[in-house]
């Protein structure tokens, strides 16, 4: 049962992200007004840049231009989950269940246990 409210929770979130971008007018045609389907390629290139810019306030340890009061890392991450949930929700992915499952799965990966991580090819990081 709790796995079950958990994985709710998160696509209730992701509905919440999704929502909010169509509400904003991402999902929309800004010549036609119309709903649009967005392209994959530039969605998932739009996640890459959010991770881009953690690492760059990583690398300048700076502050956050819109929440001064937190971290650039922070919020460059969490506008990462945002674009992602906003995917998941416009195509309807469970990334509730696909998480908890995946975690499931990474528990018992033999390439994920420590002695097999320090040998030689393994997954150092």
């Amino acid at each position: 049962m709790k796995n079950e409210l958990i994985a709710s929770e998160i696509n209730e979130i992701i509905n919440i992200c999704h929502k909010q971008a169509v509400n904003l007018g991402w999902w929309t045609d800004l010549n036609t007004n119309e709903k649009t389907k967005r392209n994959k390629g530039e969605l998932i290139a739009l996640m890459h840049s959010e991770l881009s810019e953690c690492l760059e306030g990583i690398r300048k340890d700076i502050n956050d231009q819109h929440l001064p009061h937190r971290k650039s890392e922070e919020v460059e991450l969490a506008d990462a989950i945002i674009r992602i949930f906003d995917y998941a929700g416009a195509y309807g992915l469970d990334l509730g269940n696909a998480v908890l499952e995946k975690l499931q799965y990474n528990r018992n990966r033999l390439d994920h246990k420590v002695k097999n991580r320090v040998k030689e090819n393994g997954k150092k990081f």
